[in-house]
């Protein structure tokens, strides 16, 4: 090839970012051609529609490798391998042969001769060529393993810094909640009331710590992360001679720090005992009769979407997707005024929904999107771990999940509902009075897959 064309060639497949040949091309909307990993770190904090390096035409960040440019920097590369291994330093020392193949054992070149020799013999061997081109394939592979835990690790950074926030917004709403059900029931045990907020607040504090703690070890591991990653970029651009002897301590490094990702704390405050609670509100007691059992087999069903309300982003959990089935059901009578409580027994049941709803919810057909009408305390099963969740609006709990029976108090007067723990006289939550000022029906649906 004239030197000219050739210039003018290797020019082409040149990346514009980081001015070395191109390495698993993408070529965005615009028509330029980059590395891939080159935009992914140019485009890693930015939001879409994001803009080329080169012309800043708007782009999207949905990138697909360049097959034909793809296939002209193998043949560049390659045919820079053979003038690499046609130098006289790369000829064998003892058969004065041209090293041409490659002992993939000990990571060696080899002429045909040494390669038949009884200390390679058992070894694999193959064409340098061929072996170059599989180790940028694997480079190339952990390169997009290594990205995947690099978003990934992002998230849970963004996910921990919400949770911080939220969890110090719940500990604010909890306190006032505890401190208002203790004045209605105990207006002048302020000892009680006191010693129940202080350790509330001091589980709270330790939470805090643990959640401060594991977002400052994610934000260094993501650190650790793009330097691997940055090596493993910067090796990709390596000649084909030097990319197949020096990777195996980087890919040990790599494998070493995606399996050490940390797992997200937990947030759970324990279920503190409020004295006479159940008592308070057994005096207003009714039994109430569940008719109408209906059974939903939908993707969309109520525990699908308040699952993928506390899931992040990135998991992959099947259950979210689950077709599965849950029985639905609701009393007959609607209240229009009165205060009643009634208790539901869920020991065999890991998600389950109690609540009140207004009739319309009920004959409505999306009910599994949409809980507007419906005010329900919601667990749903997430792996091994269980959540706790009210409707209307959409809000988590970080408190520990009851394991026997739930209390539901309803007050028409005040348009409010409060859900408890029986077994450890607990409240769980209490929805501000005003909720609602419409005729309800008690609601109960328990998970049956």
């Amino acid at each position: 090839m004239e030197p000219d064309i050739s210039q003018a060639f290797q020019k082409e497949l040149t990346c514009f970012i980081c001015l070395s040949c191109l390495t698993d091309p993408v070529t965005i909307s615009c028509g330029h051609s980059f590395c891939r990993a080159c935009l992914h770190l140019s485009w890693e904090d930015i939001q879409p529609p994001v803009q080329c390096p080169m012309c800043r035409e708007p782009s999207q960040k949905d990138l697909r490798t360049n097959i034909v440019l793809k296939k002209l920097v193998s043949i560049t590369r390659q045919a820079s391998l053979m003038k690499d291994l046609s130098s006289e330093e790369q000829k064998c020392v003892t058969h004065k042969e041209t090293k041409r193949i490659f002992c993939a054992e000990k990571r060696i070149f080899l002429c045909p001769l040494c390669s038949n020799s009884h200390e390679h013999r058992g070894h694999r061997h193959c064409p340098i060529e061929a072996a170059a081109e599989e180790q940028m394939e694997q480079l190339l592979k952990q390169m997009a393993s290594l990205w995947e835990k690099i978003l990934e690790n992002q998230e849970n950074i963004e996910a921990e810094n919400r949770m911080t926030t939220q969890w110090m917004d719940y500990l604010t709403l909890r306190e006032e909640m505890i401190r208002t059900e203790y004045r209605k029931l105990h207006p002048f045990l302020f000892t009680e009331e006191e010693k129940h907020i202080e350790s509330m607040r001091h589980e709270g504090q330790c939470v805090l710590e643990k959640l401060r703690t594991s977002e400052a070890m994610m934000v260094q591991r993501s650190k650790q992360l793009r330097e691997i990653y940055q090596e493993l970029m910067a090796m990709s651009q390596e000649p084909y001679v030097v990319l197949l002897q020096g990777l195996d301590d980087m890919y040990r490094r790599n494998e070493s720090m995606q399996l050490s990702m940390s797992q997200a704390v937990k947030p759970e405050l324990n279920a503190l005992p409020i004295t006479g609670l159940i008592e308070n509100y057994n005096q207003f007691q009714v039994h109430i009769f569940f008719e109408n059992i209906i059974v939903f087999y939908y993707k969309t069903n109520l525990f699908n979407v308040m699952r993928r309300f506390i899931f992040r982003p990135h998991h992959k959990d099947t259950s979210v997707n689950s077709v599965g089935s849950y029985l639905a059901s609701w009393g007959s009578q609607s209240f229009i005024s009165g205060k009643y409580y009634w208790e539901l027994d869920l020991k065999e049941s890991c998600e389950w929904a109690v609540g009140v709803c207004k009739d319309s919810w009920l004959r409505s057909r999306k009910q599994m999107n949409e809980s507007e009408g419906a005010f329900l305390l919601v667990c749903v099963k997430e792996g091994n771990h269980c959540s706790l969740l009210t409707t209307c609006p959409l809000f988590q709990h970080y408190i520990e999940r009851p394991l026997c029976r739930i209390g539901v108090f309803l007050d028409y007067e005040d348009g409010c509902l409060s859900f408890l723990d029986v077994a450890k006289s607990s409240l769980i939550y209490r929805y501000p009075p005003g909720t609602f000022n419409y005729p309800v029906k008690p609601y109960f649906s328990r998970g049956h897959t």
